[in-house]
């Protein structure tokens, strides 16, 4: 085999694996477009590689876009980022590959926006063992050594994070879809209609909701609501049709049903484009939170899997 034929099929070999390193790698940074990056930076290092030497090349790749992940999480760009309360994961339609592997309850929860939000009050190490092993079943031996740690240390980082992530989740299981699907359309129709009684009915008592803003602004915060009283206003006046809201959209839209990282959500749609979602995580048969999320950066790979999408209906088709 000539160096242009060997060439090929290394290349080959990584792409086979791109997928799976994609979603290893969304699931540690909670962005799409950092994932993309990552996987990319690591296929430059797989072809600088002496690739005859590398034994197991699975087991090299995901060390190297695992250590590049934490070497973003790590540096000073991402902290400053992170810590202003501007971060939200960036949402992914159902079916996007980059959400594999979902065969278990933790993988599928482990990409969570609930549970990504959660990971980022992780320390990086912890937050990598937990992925590795929840999501991806790797061994504490093979974690150790992607991490250059000891295996007891794995142990005790796995135990940390199942500790963190137990304690911030709310509700359990996952939620009947056609449940979900009903409560998410009953809340469209009271935010739509004004009712805040049956709005705040629709919550559960210590509901949360953030909204990105659209990314208004020249250092974006992200605005926060704390009680169902104020949700249910946010919600009332975010989903009444304004010819004002018109005009700043470019025209009239159309709300649908989706669902984003296993969880309902309406996208507010203009022609074939997604100018805004809204996610609903369901804790006992009611809402539990609410994410508004408008920045055309953040919604970019989303956008682009519902222009190949064929939805159903629309919810309202003219808003």
């Amino acid at each position: 085999m000539d160096g242009t034929a060997i060439d090929r099929f290394d290349t080959s070999r990584f792409e086979a694996g791109r997928t799976r390193l994609a979603s290893l790698a969304y699931r540690l940074l909670g962005s799409a477009t950092d994932a993309e990056d990552a996987v990319q930076d690591a296929f430059l290092r797989w072809q600088a590689a002496d690739r005859q030497r590398i034994e197991v090349p699975e087991a090299w790749l995901t060390k190297v876009v695992t250590n590049l992940c934490l070497d973003r999480l790590r540096s000073a760009q991402a902290r400053r980022e992170r810590s202003v309360g501007a971060w939200l994961p960036e949402p992914l339609l159902d079916g996007d590959p980059m959400l594999g592997p979902a065969d278990t309850f933790e993988q599928r929860e482990s990409v969570s926006l609930a549970v990504l939000t959660l990971m980022e009050r992780l320390p990086p190490l912890e937050r990598a063992v937990y992925l590795l092993r929840e999501a991806f079943s790797y061994r504490h031996t093979e974690i150790a050594e992607i991490l250059g740690i000891t295996e007891s240390a794995s142990q005790q980082h796995l135990h940390r994070a199942r500790h963190r992530i137990a304690a911030g989740r709310r509700g359990g299981g996952e939620a009947d879809p056609a449940s979900a699907r009903r409560i998410v359309e009953e809340f469209l129709a009271a935010a739509s209609s004004g009712r805040t009684e049956r709005l705040v009915a629709l919550l559960t008592d210590d509901a949360t909701a953030v909204s990105d803003a659209n990314g208004a602004g020249p250092a974006e915060t992200l605005v926060r609501y704390d009680t169902p009283q104020r949700i249910a206003a946010m919600a009332r006046a975010g989903f009444r049709p304004t010819p004002a809201k018109r005009r700043l959209v470019g025209g009239t839209s159309s709300l649908h049903y989706a669902v984003v990282n296993g969880a309902p959500a309406i996208l507010f749609t203009l022609g074939d484009q997604v100018i805004g979602a809204v996610t609903f995580d369901l804790a006992d048969g009611r809402i539990a939170t609410v994410r508004g999320i408008g920045t055309p950066a953040r919604l970019r790979r989303l956008a682009e899997a519902w222009r190949r999408h064929r939805p159903g209906p629309p919810l309202i088709a003219r808003w």
